[in-house]
């Protein structure tokens, strides 16, 4: 558990959005002593968590920091390497992973994204962090000392500092004026919980037949997490109701255990569409005292399975640097902000390039694409800590 801390601190912050960065954020900068409110628009703080999710070494590394990698490592599946198939169940090659977030961390764990936010959930409770569920922050008003948010309640309350950790669709990023939005990329996935088949002890893909990748990842010892991606539909034309008929419609004529997974597919509510897309805030992530963290400053396609892991680090170096004892003024904070911007933009940006090019890559149909180089290549760089 998190000790909890006595909000008797002269820092404060404000942290938008309660999910895996603003939840790691806030039990990290608590830990380091400082005041953090944290504002969810939802009523509900687990209702968008999602279906499943694929944790890369790096960002096990920072969740470790948390306090949540005993949980992770209890309710998740550390899997046995990766394998590609052909479209009718044969393996084709299987390979082990690079650790990137070093030897002593498995390569990557999945596990079903409502029990990660769970974990997120009590710790970020633990912290003695201030908490508003069913609340949006809806006007800032900052000078040189601080920052006025006025919430959708009507309070008003002054902050040293805000982190805007509210997704790709970021209100803090509009209200602040950068003007950097998301980019279809022309990609669309489906996403599904189902019980593990037997014998499935590591992520399997395949890339061809109805969809462009057919995956699944084992996510505990009786649930796997599966994905089939295809090109990008209009969501205002999909029926909710009809999305388990379409995801079994697409995963019909794969073979192996697919037949077994597509039979699984009855429940329209545990079935997830959402569309890829390229977002990356190439000029400072901050205006004054308000700073972005995660999807709301970057976010690529889930080719690299390292969205999350990105919005990780930016928490740890974050965190990092707001915790080193430097002053808080006008230009100390700015110069804070602008190192971090420093420190995470190159990285950032070789992965958002990277995943969008592996993307194109299937949507162009290209055959002697290196996606191995590229790859090993990326992957190898992400060992390094950020």
């Amino acid at each position: 558990m998190i000790p909890v801390i006595p909000k008797s601190t002269t820092r404060s912050v404000l942290v938008v959005g309660g999910g895996t960065s603003g939840n790691a954020l806030t039990v990290l900068l608590r830990r380091a002593g400082i005041g953090v409110d944290l504002v969810e628009a939802s009523p509900d703080w687990k209702a968008s968590a999602g279906s499943g999710i694929t944790l890369q070494g790096n960002a096990l590394r920072v969740l470790r920091e948390v306090g949540v990698l005993e949980g992770i490592e209890k309710d998740g599946y550390a899997a046995e390497g990766v394998a590609v198939l052909a479209p009718d169940g044969t393996v084709l090659h299987a390979h082990e992973e690079l650790r990137t977030g070093g030897d002593d961390l498995p390569a990557h764990i999945g596990m079903r994204r409502p029990g990660l936010q769970q974990l997120l959930i009590d710790q970020v409770r633990a912290s003695g962090a201030g908490i508003r569920l069913g609340t949006t922050a809806t006007a800032f008003q900052q000078d040189a000392e601080g920052v006025d948010v006025t919430f959708s309640d009507g309070t008003t309350r002054r902050y040293d500092l805000v982190a805007g950790a509210d997704g790709l669709g970021s209100a803090t990023r509009r209200m602040i004026g950068i003007t950097d939005r998301p980019e279809p990329i022309g990609m669309g996935i489906w996403r599904a919980p189902a019980p593990r088949p037997a014998g499935v002890r590591r992520t399997e893909m395949i890339y061809g037949g109805r969809c462009f990748i057919a995956g699944y990842c084992p996510t505990g010892e009786d649930t796997v997490y599966t994905y089939l991606v295809e090109p990008a539909r209009d969501r205002a034309s999909l029926a909710p109701e009809t999305y388990a008929d379409e995801i079994r419609a697409l995963a019909d004529g794969y073979g192996g255990v697919w037949p077994e997974l597509r039979a699984a597919f009855t429940d329209p509510k545990a079935v997830n569409y959402a569309c890829f897309d390229r977002h990356l805030v190439e000029g400072p992530w901050h205006r004054g005292r308000i700073v972005l963290v995660g999807d709301a400053a970057h976010a690529c396609p889930p080719t690299f399975a390292q969205g999350a892991a990105m919005s990780l680090e930016d928490v740890q170096v974050l965190a990092e640097l707001l915790s080193s004892g430097d002053d808080w003024d006008a230009a100390s904070l700015d110069r804070l902000l602008t190192d971090y911007h420093a420190r995470r933009l190159p990285r950032v940006r070789m992965v958002v390039d990277a995943s969008v090019q592996l993307a194109r890559w299937l949507l162009d149909g290209v055959r002697d694409a290196d996606v191995p180089g590229l790859m090993f290549r990326t992957l190898s760089a992400l060992k390094e800590r950020p």
